[in-house]
């Protein structure tokens, strides 16, 4: 009588013959199952400049040191720490009350000299009028002329004096040189102020202007010589590179948004650098701009060429290489490795490795093997774009 067979070894084999089925199940619902869906479009043709971008730091057009000229004690200050002053407007006012005396006495001084001019004159007119070796001597007549001049001369040292001492006066009011906005007060008022030309007068503010406001930065000699070919190879090659326009962007801006233009650019190469000076200039209306703030400057490298752009969404990336999935005629998914330029308009330059004829998937890159078969439908790259970050969001 044959035994039979275990319990276990039944129960295996019934398990086994299950996951089987299973797996025939499953393939025969892969094989079954659509290709899948995606979005395709060509590349977009649109004229790009390619550019440069450098690092800069804005500096104002005009940075005045308020000082004195006449030494005193500061008496009225006629302005708020920070606030925009124009031109001409009263900043400082020093005592004027040794000046005015001082002023005074000058033309006193004057008046003296005007009267013993005018005797000096009346005394040599009489002189002339005698009779020279029997009246009077030709010594006596010569002292006269000579006290005459002297007159003269006292008369026009004091005028000097009096105009020195108008300016003086002047002096004790200061006025703003240009229009700007105007730093914190330096000295209160009570403090003796040192004027003059000297290098130890005192710093009573500073002003620096806000529109327009330049920006300043280095470029290399190679980067240079490609700028200054490109900015002479406008129409009939009359371009002029101090009025290339440029686009600023701030620390934390993403996009290059405000607008200048380069006016200046530097006569030598610095040696020890190798590098050139540039500068571009900038409205600033609202003032956002201010002395010693850094940015990123854009400016053009090479004249406009047509490219192919593509989607950020339809790049993908392997290891340190970029590409994109196109679609050929029998509706198979192929890689493309492609080389990358800058990003214009939500697009992305393609240097190398498409054409324009390809069919590059712009939505459901993450539903596809390279190699396999999908649906293509067709789509526009900036809808595409638009779509799939909508739906990352």
């Amino acid at each position: 009588m044959r035994a039979s067979p275990p319990l276990g070894f039944a129960l295996s084999v019934l398990v086994g013959a299950a996951l089987a089925g299973c797996e025939r199940q499953q393939t025969a619902v892969k094989a079954a199952a659509p290709p899948p869906q995606v979005s395709v479009a060509r590349p977009t043709k649109k004229f790009v400049t390619d550019t440069d971008e450098y690092v800069g730091r804005f500096v104002a057009v005009d940075a005045v040191e308020v000082r004195a000229r006449v030494s005193g004690y500061l008496d009225v200050i006629h302005f708020q720490d920070g606030q925009m002053v124009k031109k001409g407007d009263l900043l400082f006012t020093i005592d004027r009350r040794p000046f005015e005396a001082s002023l005074d006495q000058a033309r006193a001084n004057l008046e003296q000299a005007k009267a013993n001019l005018a005797f000096a004159e009346s005394d040599l007119a009489r002189g002339q009028n005698l009779v020279r070796g029997s009246v009077i001597t030709q010594q006596t007549f010569e002292q006269r002329t000579q006290a005459k001049h002297v007159a003269e001369a006292a008369v026009a040292a004091q005028k000097a004096s009096v105009r020195q001492a108008t300016l003086d006066l002047e002096f004790t009011e200061l006025h703003a040189p240009v229009s700007g906005r105007i730093g914190d007060r330096r000295v209160s008022p009570g403090n003796l102020v040192t004027g003059g030309t000297s290098g130890t007068t005192t710093l009573l503010a500073t002003i620096v202007s806000i529109d327009p406001m330049r920006f300043e930065f280095t470029m290399d000699e190679a980067a240079y010589l490609r700028y200054l070919r490109n900015a002479r190879g406008g129409e009939n090659g009359t371009g002029s590179p101090a009025t290339t326009p440029v686009k600023v962007r701030l620390l934390d801006e993403a996009a290059f948004a405000h607008e200048g233009k380069i006016d200046f650019l530097d006569n030598a190469i610095d040696r020890s650098s190798g590098t050139i000076r540039m500068r571009a200039e900038l409205a600033n209306p609202e003032g956002t701009f201010a002395p010693g703030m850094f940015g990123r400057i854009q400016l053009p490298a090479a004249p406009p060429s047509l490219a192919l752009l593509v989607p950020e969404v339809a790049i993908g990336t392997e290891q340190v290489r970029k590409f994109v999935l196109i679609v050929d005629e029998g509706s198979i998914a192929r890689v493309k490795y492609v080389t990358l330029g800058p990003a214009v308009e939500g697009l992305r330059v393609v240097e190398s490795g498409l054409d324009a004829e390809d069919r590059v998937i712009v939505n459901g890159l993450m539903r596809v093997r390279p190699g396999a078969k999908v649906t293509p439908e067709a789509a526009t790259p900036t809808a595409a774009s638009t779509d799939m970050t909508s739906q990352t969001k």
